[in-house]
């Protein structure tokens, strides 16, 4: 199975494509889709598609794993903004007809380290530890995006 997690933000997106075979985990392809600052919303959500559009059709993943919204009522803008980024992810995951799930952050973190309070620092390790990298990657957003398809790998595997 071929998992596609992507951690959708409006200036930093990221992503990881991963393998499951025979119980082992490969790592296909991981990155980032940046947008820049100085480009209008409907620009930058549109950057966003197309990239996120680009890497379904190249690399064919045959699930898009993507973290449930969660809005703190401190910051209600943050969660709007985050929410039109999810939504041209979702409208690519239906336009290449690539089935979408969603987890709850606590889940993916209970699913790789048992625990559902887990730092980004104990996110990063255990992905890198899972995925056998040699460092860490640069972008927090990219490990995330992992973790994501990591974790569905689990859930899936434990249903099974």
């Amino acid at each position: 199975m071929r998992i596609l997690g992507v951690d959708p933000a409006l200036e930093i997106t990221g992503y990881g494509v991963i393998e499951t075979k025979n119980n082992k985990l490969r790592l296909i392809e991981a990155g980032i889709i940046k947008t820049s600052k100085k480009d209008t919303l409907p620009q930058r959500l549109q950057n966003i598609y197309k990239q996120i559009t680009d890497l379904i059709l190249e690399t064919k993943p045959d699930i898009l794993v993507l973290e449930k919204l969660y809005a703190h009522y401190r910051h209600p803008v943050t969660a709007y903004i985050l929410g039109q980024a999810r939504g041209v992810i979702c409208l690519a995951s239906a336009k290449t007809n690539t089935p979408l799930v969603e987890y709850a952050s606590t889940r993916i973190k209970k699913a790789l380290l048992g625990r559902g309070l887990a730092s980004k620092y104990q996110i990063q390790r255990m992905v890198a530890d899972i995925l056998n990298l040699k460092s860490l990657p640069r972008y927090t957003d990219v490990t995330d995006a992992l973790a994501l398809a990591i974790a569905h790998s689990y859930i899936v595997k434990v249903r099974i």
